[in-house]
């Protein structure tokens, strides 16, 4: 090597030229084998082979001879090795090894093998001018020793920043938390020689030294999976039992934007407080960078569940508030809801044949249910036995697709529409999905009011059944256009046929 070196600094027709042929086809194979938007890194020994061609020009005007002649072989001479170098480098730690892994080298490892070629070579063209190296690391060593001393802060961040690509504990793009305050939480989005960048979900750039997350414990919310898990603490009162809260908190979350299926969610009795029993929920996001987001719309969909429950959620009680409540208001509240509750139910034509009467019972023993923007009302394929009627808001009707597809609506039901009529008469199963679209009163009649009814007019089954099957021949496009004669047929035989379902249902 150093014979060849020597050569080259004598006569460059004998050696240069080999050299310079060396570095153009390292050069071309690295742009061939290198990805079009990855070859700006040639730019690098492109310049450096530049630099080698000038110095040679410039040693060819003023002599190779002379004092300045050999400055500028020697010059050419680095630059050559520059470029062959720096090839060198791409071609076997980004194109060779990076492919081989299937990723890219950590750059903290490719700089330190590029640097070490660079010395390498740097040491080799100094011995062949007759520089012996070795003076230089004897007489560095002292000067080492008070760097190293002086750097030592520096110098840990950097063999932390090194450990830290090579174990790899998070990546570019993962979510960490590298202390205890919660506001420490960000997505890495660099990792260097001296530090680590780290993103905020306030969108606050914080540089952490490496060697400071080196001694921390390290929190990745990415992996093994990108599914982490949530809490959420909720309060309910004493008297609402543990399992109808527990049941009330899942049906809540079953389709919560962002909460995943699988794991399922949990909830936990944790504690019993002054507010009241305090329930642990735990659900599971794949959406971590939008985790607040998810963990208000838990809250919100708890919420309203737990309206519709009559489980009001207790909170500190800081003033006591007096409020004389009489029998006289009392009934008149109960009887301003009965009468909204009336008004609704007027809407429902399959009820027109009950009387008055009977509809302000029926009234008195609905309820009222609130609904919240997106919650699904009823599944299709349900087996309940509820009719609902739009006091306020609008829900879709949806039509379950085939496996994998998503469910495709049919139409949007507004206040005065109601749905579930055949559940609630004949038992049979939901025939489509509805949904909230706004937030939603409804109001909900039941299978025991409705058989306190029937139970009291054994008749309105008849009449019920008729106004069921006038409604479905109605519904029927092709039944709707037969003679009267025909159709008449057609009521009396499906009249006859929800007669023994509603029977059957009801037990009468």
């Amino acid at each position: 090597m150093e014979k060849v070196l020597h050569d080259f600094l004598h006569g460059y027709d004998t050696v240069g030229h080999y050299g310079l042929l060396f570095a153009c086809a390292l050069l071309i194979a690295a742009r061939q084998l290198l990805p079009p938007r990855e070859r700006r890194v040639l730019r690098q020994p492109v310049f450096f082979l530049g630099v080698h061609l000038f110095a040679q020009l410039l040693k060819l005007l003023v002599g190779a001879d002379g004092p300045s002649g050999r400055v500028l072989a020697f010059v050419a001479l680095i630059a050559l090795l520059g470029s062959l170098g720096r090839a060198f480098g791409l071609l076997v730690l980004d194109i060779l090894i990076g492919r081989k892994l299937g990723r890219p080298l950590p750059r903290i490892i490719r700089d330190i093998a590029q640097g070490l070629v660079y010395v390498f070579l740097l040491l080799a063209a100094l011995r062949a001018i007759g520089f012996d190296p070795s003076s230089i690391l004897t007489t560095g060593a002292v000067l080492t020793a008070v760097i190293g001393l002086s750097l030592q802060d520096t110098l840990g961040n950097l063999v932390a920043g090194l450990a830290i690509q090579v174990q790899r504990p998070f990546d570019i793009g993962d979510w960490i938390q590298f202390d205890d305050d919660p506001k420490r939480v960000g997505q890495v989005v660099e990792i260097n020689w001296r530090a680590t960048k780290v993103l905020t979900l306030d969108d606050i750039e914080v540089i952490v030294p490496n060697g400071t997350l080196a001694k921390a414990p390290i929190l990745n919310f990415t992996k093994p999976t990108v599914v982490s898990r949530r809490s959420v603490f909720v309060h309910a009162p004493y008297e609402a039992p543990p399992r109808r809260v527990h049941e009330a908190i899942l049906q809540a979350l079953a389709d919560v934007p962002g909460v995943v299926a699988d794991p399922a969610p949990s909830v936990v009795t944790h504690n019993f407080g002054e507010r009241g029993v305090e329930y642990w929920v735990r659900f599971y996001t794949d959406q971590f960078h939008r985790r607040d987001v998810v963990d208000g719309s838990v809250r919100d969909r708890i919420w309203y569940a737990m309206q519709r429950a009559d489980m009001v959620i207790p909170y500190p009680q800081r003033k006591v508030h007096l409020r004389e409540v009489s029998t006289e208001s009392r009934a008149a509240e109960r009887h301003q809801r009965i009468t909204a509750r009336e008004k609704a139910l007027r809407s429902v034509d399959v009820l027109a044949v009950i009387s008055v009467e009977e509809r302000t019972k029926l009234a008195e023993r609905a309820a009222t249910r609130l609904f919240a923007p997106g919650e699904t009302v009823v599944h299709q394929g349900d087996l309940d036995d509820e009719l609902f009627v739009i006091e306020r808001g609008e829900v879709a009707v949806l039509i379950e697709g085939e496996q994998g597809e998503a469910p495709s609506e049919v139409t949007r039901l507004r206040p005065g529409h109601f749905f579930g009529e055949m559940a609630l008469i004949t038992g049979e199963r939901r025939r489509a999905s509805v949904r909230a679209v706004t937030e939603c009163e409804l109001v909900v009649i039941g299978h025991d009011a409705f058989h306190e009814i029937l139970s009291a007019s054994p008749h309105l089954a008849e009449e019920l059944s008729r106004v069921l099957a006038e409604r479905q021949t109605m519904l029927d496009e092709h039944a709707a256009n037969l003679p009267h004669d025909q159709r008449a047929s057609v009521v009396k035989a499906q009249s006859s046929q929800f007669l023994q379902r509603i029977k059957s249902f009801f037990s009468i």
